[in-house]
């Protein structure tokens, strides 16, 4: 028979379960971030699909495998919720991993286009993102909320995430790169840049470069702030207000890997 100080001995352990975030490599540590510096208390187990990397050009359904795969490497790890810290696999995943796991808090992420819309009155807003992100109806919806408020610009980003995955951050490339996407649009006109993949913010500066006048959005704050908010509705917020640790898996499985992951969590913006 159960008695009190085993339910909570029990609550307790769950509460002192790890946080899991997956990406599709190491963009969602910039989603990691936010969460170290908002609950700092917490433990973390961030899982990369680097082998799989960029999930933005892959057909819906097999998405929605490899979701349901990282989810499950990150619950065999005691994950005690889940932040997909990816823009396409929220959009194409999340509720069917909330279907299938009713009982785990899973938290998605979506491009912060909403604040980046409501900063200025009829503002030129771009939005900077993967294909399938872009395509999907998600973010069709809500770009449809606010076209009326904003003028609002999809560019897609082939080839991004994969320089990003490969360490270009701050080098002549990927300046190159950016400098090319941006080259066909007035700069001086744009109000706004919503980074819509998680692993843009983490060439954030080298964006505001080329567009110093343009505020940048991202969604990694918000979607800190509604995972602490679930885990307090559940029960499972850690009252530990420093000494959380991180752990890394990353599906290449090599050291590199690791210590990259390691550098980009510490890394300033």
């Amino acid at each position: 028979m159960n008695t009190m100080e085993d339910t909570l001995s029990f609550n307790k352990q769950q509460i002192e379960r790890p946080i899991g975030i997956m990406d599709s490599g190491v963009g969602g540590i910039s989603v990691l971030r936010e969460l170290v510096k908002l609950m700092p208390g917490e433990d973390y187990i961030y899982y990369g699909d680097s082998v799989n990397a960029p999930y933005g050009t892959k057909p819906a359904q097999e998405l929605i495998d490899l979701t349901m795969k990282n989810a499950r490497f990150l619950l065999e790890q005691g994950a005690k919720a889940i932040v997909i810290a990816c823009n396409t696999a929220t959009s194409v995943a999340a509720n069917i991993l909330r279907e299938t796991y009713p009982e785990i808090p899973i938290i998605g992420i979506e491009p912060a286009l909403k604040p980046a819309v409501l900063a200025k009155e009829h503002s030129k807003v771009l939005v900077m993102a993967t294909i399938v992100t872009l395509e999907q109806k998600k973010f069709g919806d809500m770009m449809h909320l606010y076209e009326e408020d904003a003028d609002i610009i999809k560019m897609p980003c082939p080839g991004l995430v994969e320089l990003i995955e490969s360490g270009h951050l701050k080098d002549q490339v990927l300046l190159d790169y950016l400098e090319e996407k941006f080259s066909v649009f007035h700069k001086e006109e744009i109000d706004a840049v919503v980074l819509g993949c998680t692993h843009y913010p983490l060439i954030k500066n080298m964006v505001q470069s080329i567009v110093p006048n343009a505020t940048i959005y991202d969604g990694g704050y918000g979607t800190a702030r509604q995972t602490e908010r679930r885990l307090e509705e559940c029960g499972l917020l850690s009252q530990r207000e420093t000494g959380g640790q991180v752990v890394f898996y990353n599906s290449l499985g090599t050291e590199e890997m690791l210590d990259f992951s390691r550098y980009l969590l510490e890394l300033s913006e």
